[in-house]
């Protein structure tokens, strides 16, 4: 009898409130160091009334752009040449990966030295040691340690239920619709076939799932930190080409996420589920730093750890998803390891993708 195991969401939702806890509990002891704000340096381009707008406007653009890129690969069953199985898609897959590397390399980390090597920062001891790199690495391997457990138990799990993981989607009715055997010792050959290809599918399925919500958890606190920073800021100058910049990086981010999330083979439901938490993190973001423009100060010792430190930790979590979970897995994996021609086509993609992001970084 096949069983549909939960145990991997509860083991994510613990990791992630345990996560924030400690790194609330460390960044309170760290404030301690420096109580003394800096103060915002006035700017032409600094204009509240005038910046609102834009805000107003990265909002709706960003969800727009965002929900069109995770909801995009949903849709490619439909389309031939985008379906998983082909190889169209694991160049598109390729590409989006080099977008959520670039993300971590190149957005994400370089931020967070800059805010925990700030001026405005105490010199001991922000000055003294590499927190950014310090946060990231353990950020990663934290991830791994979540992603080899998710995988144990979900392994575990299924093994002692006697079953396989299934489909939620498709498959189950490509599984149910098999016809039956004929014979006793034909029938049992083909039982153990079918087990054996189900083990496998389902073994495949289960990693797709766990990278989809690893993935995601990632994603999410990092959007919500891009949407803090330009929510609380007032520079006109810099919010109007952030817009161009987080749309481009909402959009082909989402894209990666929305090919594992249809890999995974979830419900309707749930794939709705994370292509909605996906698409309003970011523009949350911007209303929670719209809410707090008045009391956020982006270049206070509070600010500046905080998120200095949420960026590493986001920064270690995505470079280990996309270079382990995303390129290594597929390029590792049978189907590029076959074709020598569709490896180069897709490291094309990669580098097309992460040197887009990286040019992005000149704007965002």
């Amino acid at each position: 009898m096949a069983t549909r195991p939960t145990t991997t969401p509860s083991l994510l939702n613990n990791f992630s409130i345990s996560f924030f806890l400690i790194l609330s509990i460390f960044t309170s002891q760290a404030l301690s160091q420096s109580n003394d704000e800096c103060t915002t340096a006035s700017s032409s381009c600094n204009d509240k009334a005038a910046a609102l707008p834009l805000k107003i406007i990265a909002i709706v653009t960003i969800l727009i752009t965002s929900l069109i890129g995770v909801s995009a690969p949903l849709f490619t069953r439909s389309v031939k040449a985008l379906h998983p199985d082909r190889n169209l898609f694991v160049v598109v897959k390729s590409f989006a990966a080099g977008i959520i590397l670039a993300t971590g390399f190149m957005h994400v980390l370089p931020d967070s030295f800059d805010m925990l090597s700030s001026s405005c920062l105490e010199d001991n001891p922000w000055h003294k040691f590499p927190f950014t790199g310090f946060v990231a690495m353990l950020s990663a391997i934290v991830t791994l340690m979540v992603d080899s457990l998710a995988t144990s138990i979900y392994s575990e799990k299924c093994n002692a239920g006697g079953g396989v993981v299934i489909p939620e989607g498709e498959r189950d009715e490509e599984l149910a619709a098999a016809p039956p055997s004929f014979g006793h010792m034909h029938g049992h050959s083909h039982h153990l076939d079918q087990t054996k290809t189900a083990g496998s599918v389902g073994s495949q399925l289960m990693r797709y799932r766990v990278i989809a919500m690893v993935l995601e958890l990632g994603i999410v606190v990092h959007s919500i930190v891009i949407g803090l920073s330009v929510g609380a800021s007032n520079n006109t100058c810099s919010i109007k080409g952030l817009i161009a910049a987080l749309c481009f990086h909402q959009m082909f981010e989402g894209m990666g996420l929305g090919g594992c999330i249809l890999q995974a083979e979830y419900k309707l439901f749930k794939k709705m589920v994370m292509v909605f938490f996906f698409a309003v993190t970011t523009p949350f973001g911007i209303a929670l730093g719209i809410a707090l423009s008045n009391t956020y100060k982006e270049n206070s010792p509070t600010a500046l750890i905080s998120v200095g430190l949420l960026n590493a930790s986001s920064a270690g979590l995505l470079i280990y998803m996309a270079l382990v979970d995303l390129l290594a897995a597929d390029f590792m994996g049978q189907k590029l390891q076959g074709s020598i021609r569709l490896q180069l086509k897709s490291y094309v993609a990669v580098l097309l993708g992460a040197g887009g992001m990286s040019l992005m970084a000149k704007w965002a």
